[in-house]
């Protein structure tokens, strides 16, 4: 399996992207940007593509699939795409705060240790749809590793899209986001302008 090990906070800055999207306080040290040089609008549109991509975790071949998903539903490609990333098992369990990263969300799946509405799933790209519960499972829950996910995370500002139970390590999903729900700083209209050449 492909995996991305770049480092985060480097990658962050050259993305110039602020690392909280990533679950990580840590200030990126933003050295002093060189203001001569135009970006070209390829430039722009690869930036964006390669943010969104960074942000969820996501490989080259798996996002293009997406897109190409996107572009078959109804609506805007851009906001389908978008919502198909926020949709993912991994990215909802680093939303309602039992991961500390995307990263760390990515691995509980892996290592079996969530259930979809009672089934075990230990895929990240599974897509949750409005009414799915998902939780931790229930001897994974007395574990010093989520007591200490639940204290890192417990200020974290739930999206008004989920309902999450931190103590309880549950959560559902109330309904599937809109655009305007996603915090993610992608212009996907960008993206879709690079993949339409």
């Amino acid at each position: 399996m492909a995996v991305n090990r770049t480092p985060v906070l480097k990658r962050c800055r050259a993305l110039d992207l602020d690392p909280v999207y990533m679950g990580i306080d840590k200030k990126s040290n933003r050295h002093a940007k060189r203001t001569n040089r135009k970006v070209s609008e390829y430039g722009l549109q690869l930036r964006e593509k390669q943010k969104a991509k960074f942000i969820y975790g996501v490989l080259e071949k798996p996002f293009r699939n997406y897109y190409e998903k996107a572009d078959r539903m109804k609506g805007m490609t851009g906001e389908n795409l978008m919502v198909m990333l926020e949709c993912r098992l991994d990215n909802v369990i680093f939303r309602f705060g039992f991961a500390r990263t995307r990263r760390e969300a990515r691995q509980i799946v892996d290592h079996k240790q969530v259930l979809v509405n009672g089934k075990q799933v230990n895929i990240p790209s599974y897509q949750v749809k409005a009414g799915d519960t998902i939780e931790i499972k229930e001897k994974c829950k007395s574990s010093d590793h989520f007591k200490a996910i639940a204290e890192t995370t417990g200020g974290r500002l739930v999206p008004e899209w989920l309902e999450a139970d931190l103590e309880n390590l549950k959560g559902s999903v109330k309904e599937l986001p809109a655009r305007d729900m996603i915090d993610v700083p992608v212009d996907e209209m960008l993206i879709v302008e690079l993949y339409s050449k």
